[in-house]
């Protein structure tokens, strides 16, 4: 018997771990419809739940010292988080910024666990600001420590706890890092460099001499480098070669890390122990399921850490990696160092399965330029030649990149006769720099190119029916729908689009003030390219819209404003085109409570089973 769509959308995820001093395990989990924080102190244990709220938690953190926590919480997807700090021993849960009107990002405990610190933009809603205050302290409490005048967060406190890394984002390609002096203020400039050069997932090494960072600088992959705080030498570690080192956390006490490989989107894991400032002696990985893993957190003596694991038939689950103990005689005669994993966390398929689950092909296919587009093919279980309707799912960002984690919407379409096609167009990251620049401003246009070609593609598959093929993205993907649909009408049989870009002149003119110049950077200026946006927004050109359209949005969608939805329907539905809009009061960039994400996709199913 199939299962239902309201099952599949109650298929759990555990996720964001974070181990505490004394080992507990203290992670987020989507039981109650929401996510949040739950701890457990053995692994497969029935685990507790620490928040009861009506909205999602955005990530816990344990102190180093106590047993208590940081945990961050805005309303009604708005953005404004606000942080909170959990006494694990009584329940008790103390605001910690109780500034509603502004955003708060989280920067770290110190390591006494005393203070914590936060980029926030109280004083200006455009740009951030950094703060630290006490861990009893809260509201206007916070000491302001540096006025910034950009989109700045933090990378965490140095080992003595003098210093905080600050991170200066102007693009999403390009960003600076600086060393903050706590008693003086004083911000010292560590990457000086001249064009765009990624510098992310930044770690203090040990004594605070140096950083251990990925960047691409000089080169078209991220590689991992280490930077002399000092001298500002870098100093490549491991090189990227021909995919990105996506990701690297380090233990400062013991120098262990862990880094991450993104390998055609799929997760390549090393662990190992820094042997001099940039060599690495490298473990054994053991194998995690689900071909993804991220977000490692070291336990207190960095002898294991937490990591979360997902794939396309991997619900996500947190597992927690450690070095097996070895006898004296195997250390002594160089024997490679074994590592073993256990999954902690049993969050539910909700009874479905699991060797139901479906996972994708990994395709390539020609675009207009003879450039290969790499994408995510997904077949049912029993695909009929010639008449299998599909799916193509675009993702957001675009700086960003679909890789094939869970997703109970994307088995649910499978167990229903679809196939999934999820393409990687150019703007993509993961395939390094020149690839992900292809789109830029004036070319925005060439990525739905790309994905006219993979519905070409698609066309001449001997199980798929060219005339059931719909489109479906969120955010920027939600403009590719839109863009697809008005470019070219006659390839689409429907297209869903949730929290889409409908025009970008309105668009940039009422985003997050704070995210402005960044987004102004991707797709161009007000000032400079006002006219070139008007001739690519998918509302000027909504008299060639024919496909039936599902529009899906949240009234307080801070990123793309919740009257782009409302300007795309009104010219569509002018036009006579099959029109059904959902807005969300309770809901922001995204769907995050499962309630609704139950009652907009039974919906989307309804429509597309009328219209496909």
């Amino acid at each position: 018997m199939p299962f239902d769509l309201e099952r599949y959308l109650n298929v759990r995820s555990a996720y964001g771990a974070s181990l505490g001093p004394d080992g507990t395990l203290a992670f987020l989990m989507d039981t109650t419809g929401t996510a949040q924080v739950w701890t457990m102190d053995e692994p497969q244990t029935w685990p507790t739940q620490r928040t009861f709220f009506e909205e999602s938690v955005g990530f816990a953190s344990w102190s180093p010292e106590r047993s208590e926590l940081v945990f961050s919480m805005d309303e009604g997807g708005n953005e404004r988080a606000q942080l909170f700090r959990l006494d694990a021993d009584t329940g008790e849960i103390y605001p910690l910024t109780a500034t509603p009107e502004a955003k708060h990002r989280w920067g770290g405990w110190s390591h006494d666990g005393d203070r914590i610190a936060f980029t926030s933009n109280r004083r200006d809603e455009s740009v951030f600001d950094v703060y630290v205050q006490g861990r009893e302290e809260s509201g206007e409490d916070a000491d302001l420590i540096y006025e910034g005048e950009g989109w700045l967060s933090l990378g965490g406190w140095s080992p003595d706890d003098g210093r905080l890394l600050v991170v200066e984002s102007h693009t999403s390609f390009d960003q600076d890092l600086y060393s903050l002096d706590l008693d003086s203020g004083e911000l010292t400039h560590l990457t000086p460099h001249e064009g765009e050069v990624r510098y992310h997932s930044a770690n203090w090494g040990p004594d605070g001499e140096a950083l251990y960072l990925v960047t691409d600088l000089d080169a078209d992959t991220l590689y991992l480098a280490r930077l002399d705080v000092e001298t500002q030498e870098l100093e490549i570690v491991v090189e990227g070669d021909e995919w990105n080192v996506d990701g690297v956390s380090l233990d400062e006490e013991s120098g262990r890390l862990a880094y991450s490989r993104n390998v055609e989107g799929y997760t390549e894991l090393t662990v190992g122990e820094l042997d001099g400032p940039t060599d690495v002696e490298r473990f054994p990985t053991p194998n995690l399921p689900g071909g993804l893993s991220g977000g490692v957190s070291w336990s207190d003596d960095a002898d294991r850490f937490a990591v979360t694991v997902t794939g396309r038939a991997e619900n996500t689950n947190v597992y927690v990696v450690g070095e097996d103990e070895r006898s004296e005689s195997s250390k002594a005669s160089g024997e490679e160092r074994p590592a073993s994993s256990e999954r902690w966390t049993r969050a539910s398929t909700a009874g479905i399965p699991r060797d139901s689950f479906i996972e994708p092909e990994l395709v390539h296919y020609e675009t207009f330029d003879q450039r290969s587009i790499p994408a995510y093919f997904s077949l049912p279980a029993d695909p009929e030649p010639g008449e299998t309707p599909v799916i193509v799912d675009v993702h957001g960002g675009p700086e960003s990149q679909r890789r094939p984690s869970f997703s109970g919407l994307t088995q649910y379409f499978l167990s229903r006769g679809y196939a999934v096609f999820e393409p990687n167009v150019r703007g993509s990251t993961g395939y390094g720099k020149e690839y992900t620049h292809l789109d830029d401003v004036r070319k925005r246009m060439d990525s739905v190119k790309d994905l006219k070609a993979g519905a070409d593609w698609l066309a001449d598959h001997d199980l798929v029916d060219p005339d059931r093929i719909v489109v479906k993205g969120g955010s920027y993907g939600g403009f590719m729908v839109l863009a697809a649909l008005t470019e070219y009408p006659d390839l689409w049989a429907a297209g869903v689009d949730t929290v889409g870009i409908a025009n970008f002149v309105t668009f940039l003119e009422n985003t997050g003030s704070w995210r402005r110049e960044l987004r102004e950077a991707e797709y161009g200026s007000l000032d400079e390219d006002r006219e070139f946006l008007e001739s690519i927004s998918p509302v000027n050109r909504a008299d060639r819209i024919e496909a039936p359209l599902f529009i899906i949005h949240g009234a307080n969608d801070p990123r793309v404003p919740v009257g782009e939805a409302e300007q795309i329907a009104s010219a569509a539905r002018a036009n006579d085109a099959p029109v059904e809009l959902r807005i969300y009061d309770d809901e922001g960039h995204g769907l995050s409570k499962r309630e609704n994400r139950i009652d907009a996709y039974t919906d989307v199913v309804d429509f597309l089973d009328e219209h496909v």
